[in-house]
């Protein structure tokens, strides 16, 4: 089939809006939204109080702009409140592979394929670090290649200091199970496993912020993985659906209260939703009586 529709204006985008049963009060506020946000980054936000049954997608009696903008505004303020959890959680993942693996095997453990149980990736993983070695502008990468000619990659906590969640994630994964990777594991109360799986889950959600997509009902790909055992308090109630935001919100809630006993992420995400009572958490995969858990305290 040949995609046919054309190009809009934004007083014709709004008045497409309208016709669909879109209450909107100021239209030059509208516009003005439209014109930093764009229509079809906000289509994503419209689905829920759309009749998404009939071809035309009317809106549901009564629903005004204004809603769509407040499940618009929730999003990006969930995802900037994410970002900066993964941050910290990225950062002590990092630190714990090159301490406990450079202080047994070496400032360049990394390059070394014996430590590693699938070499096809081994070597593909290699090449990409590569990539991003070079593509980095850190002054510690720069000061390496100019004092030194051997080895060609810097020490791990170089090297792997520049490289993306989603590449560490990989890196650890194709780590052989060894008592270094155990000690990683073990620092977050996790079995190796499950402490893959919420790193590929973290790194996929934090694309997904960093590309400024909607998050708050999405449907994810990458999942966590449910423990059956940790060595911190986690949730009484295991999630009924991994695959939404929930999961990823106590995970991460898990690890800070490791690396940062002091963190305010569980007050900071309780603030957020009050602020915007009528989000419906069930669409997040939130449990109905989530905030009696003395996890969430």
């Amino acid at each position: 089939m040949q995609y046919r529709k054309p190009p809009l204006t934004f007083a014709d985008q709004l008045q497409l809006l309208r016709q669909r049963g879109l209450k909107i009060p100021d239209i030059q506020k509208a516009e003005h939204y439209l014109s930093h946000i764009s229509y079809y980054r906000l289509r994503a936000y419209t689905y829920p109080f759309q009749d998404n049954t009939d071809s035309n997608h009317p809106f549901l009696p009564g629903v005004e702009f204004e809603q769509i903008l407040d499940l618009y505004r929730f999003d990006r303020k969930l995802r900037i409140m994410i970002f900066d959890a993964i941050e910290r959680i990225e950062i002590a993942f990092r630190t714990q592979i090159i301490y406990h693996f450079a202080l047994t095997h070496g400032a360049h453990f990394f390059q070394d394929g014996r430590f590693f149980h699938n070499q096809v990736n081994f070597r593909n993983d290699l090449k990409t670090l590569d990539k991003e070695i070079r593509r980095s502008s850190e002054t510690f990468i720069k000061h390496y290649r100019r004092k030194y000619t051997q080895p060609n990659r810097p020490a791990a906590w170089m090297s792997l200091e520049v490289t993306s969640m989603g590449l560490l994630s990989k890196i650890f994964e194709n780590l052989a199970i060894s008592p270094e990777k155990k000690k990683v594991a073990a620092h977050f109360g996790l079995n190796t496993f499950v402490l893959e799986s919420w790193m590929h889950a973290l790194s996929h959600v934090r694309n997904i912020c960093a590309h400024h997509s909607r998050l708050w009902n999405r449907t994810l790909t990458q999942t966590a993985k449910l423990p059956k055992r940790t060595g911190f308090h986690w949730i009484a109630d295991q999630p009924t659906a991994p695959d939404r935001i929930y999961l990823i919100l106590c995970c991460i809630q898990y690890l800070l209260n490791i690396i940062a006993p002091a963190h305010s992420f569980s007050n900071r995400l309780k603030d957020l939703l009050n602020a915007h009572p009528t989000i419906p958490l069930r669409n997040m995969g939130f449990s109905s009586n989530w905030e009696q858990d003395s996890f969430w305290t």
